[in-house]
């Protein structure tokens, strides 16, 4: 395969190019013009001499053309050492740019490509590959981390699993009504995990199935607070609802049961960072076309650099709310994903750790009308 010739070569050919046409253009235009724009001179000065007047226009022409080549020669030198130096310039840009490219292709995503001050094209092409190379490094960190979490939740119940069966295949432990109940649980901890991550890819593919219908922000609360009371009291921790009355006249165009996915994951995870004796609030509010549902607790807490990342897949942050409290690491995401999918987003905040969070949930209203009560 023939190979093209660089970018600086073809730069400096064709700067080359322009030289010699302008050469050639000015040269024609003083060759055909000069001459006798000087003998009307000559007519108009009345030189009555046709010897000296021929003399003149002679040396005229030599005097032109000698004058013009060497400024076209020197027009050409100065104009080929100006272009060398603009062509390595642009040639050194891109060459390093490739070679970013190719390390961020081979996996260093640590590569960048430095501001050379050639305008401002050169200058947002190197921006925008930056912040590519950026995205992609967190991308990599994130798949990573999620490999791990994701092998460390699986590793947990099949270790569970696979000491329980060999333990009774040997004979050393009875496959008991407890033994059974307790194999049983570990493997709906797998299932579950494998709903969520396919339930998170699905929403972010954009094909998550919704069955929409009217809903009343009522009848979500009152049966999330119905299904989460037990285990809440089990824990010595208080759940209190409170709907305002303009939330209580708002409906909804939802998913009924992926709300209440919603509400059960953001109350089992205010549980999981709330101590015994504490609180947590389920509220909701009417703010203008949009209803807010809240999930606050006096609990744990969040430090301010980790929310941004709660509703990652997996993500964790590295103090009160990690793997000793039971959470997968996925329930937010979950959360996240099937608020998205209703046109709506979920936000979290904390005053700080041990002073408790709150996760807002923001809603499209899809009408209002006096709710069931």
């Amino acid at each position: 395969m023939t190979r093209l010739p660089g970018l600086a070569a073809r730069l400096l050919a064709a700067t080359a190019v322009v030289v010699f046409v302008g050469w050639a253009t000015a040269w024609v235009v003083v060759a055909a013009v000069g001459p006798a724009i000087f003998h009307d001179h000559m007519i108009q000065g009345r030189a009555s001499d046709s010897g000296v007047v021929h003399h003149a226009e002679e040396a005229f022409q030599s005097a032109s053309a000698l004058s013009l080549a060497g400024a076209l020669l020197a027009a050409l030198v100065a104009s080929v050492v100006v272009s060398l130096f603009l062509a390595r310039r642009v040639n050194s840009s891109l060459v390093a740019a490739t070679d970013a490219a190719h390390r961020v292709a081979n996996g260093d995503h640590s590569a960048r490509v430095p501001r050379v001050g050639l305008g401002r094209e050169f200058d947002e092409l190197a921006e925008a590959f930056n912040t590519m190379a950026t995205d992609l490094a967190e991308v990599e960190t994130i798949r990573i981390r999620m490999l791990g979490d994701l092998a460390h939740e699986m590793r947990t119940p099949l270790a569970t699993l696979h000491g329980y069966l060999e333990a009774i295949l040997d004979g050393v432990h009875d496959a008991d009504e407890e033994t059974i109940t307790l194999l049983r649980d570990q493997v709906t901890r797998l299932s579950r995990l494998g709903e969520d991550i396919a339930l998170v890819t699905t929403a972010e593919e954009g094909g998550l199935t919704m069955h929409r219908r009217e809903v009343a922000i009522t009848d979500l609360f009152a049966t999330a607070q119905a299904e989460a009371q037990a285990r809440y009291r089990e824990r010595g921790v208080r759940l209190e609802r409170m709907v305002s009355a303009a939330a209580a006249q708002a409906w909804l165009d939802a998913d009924p049961d992926r709300l209440a996915q919603v509400l059960t994951n953001l109350l089992d995870n205010a549980l999981r960072h709330t101590p015994a004796g504490g609180r947590v609030d389920l509220s909701a509010d009417r703010q203008g076309s949009t209803v807010v549902l809240r999930v606050a607790d006096d609990g744990a807490g969040i430090d301010a650099k980790h929310l941004q990342y709660l509703f990652d897949r997996f993500y964790r942050v590295d103090t009160a709310r990690d793997r000793a409290h039971g959470g997968s690491g996925i329930g937010l995401a979950v959360v996240g994903a099937i608020v998205r999918a209703h046109g709506g987003k979920v936000t979290a905040t904390s005053p700080g750790a041990g002073r408790g969070a709150t996760f807002t949930v923001t809603l499209p209203v899809a009408g209002a009308a006096v709710g069931p009560g």
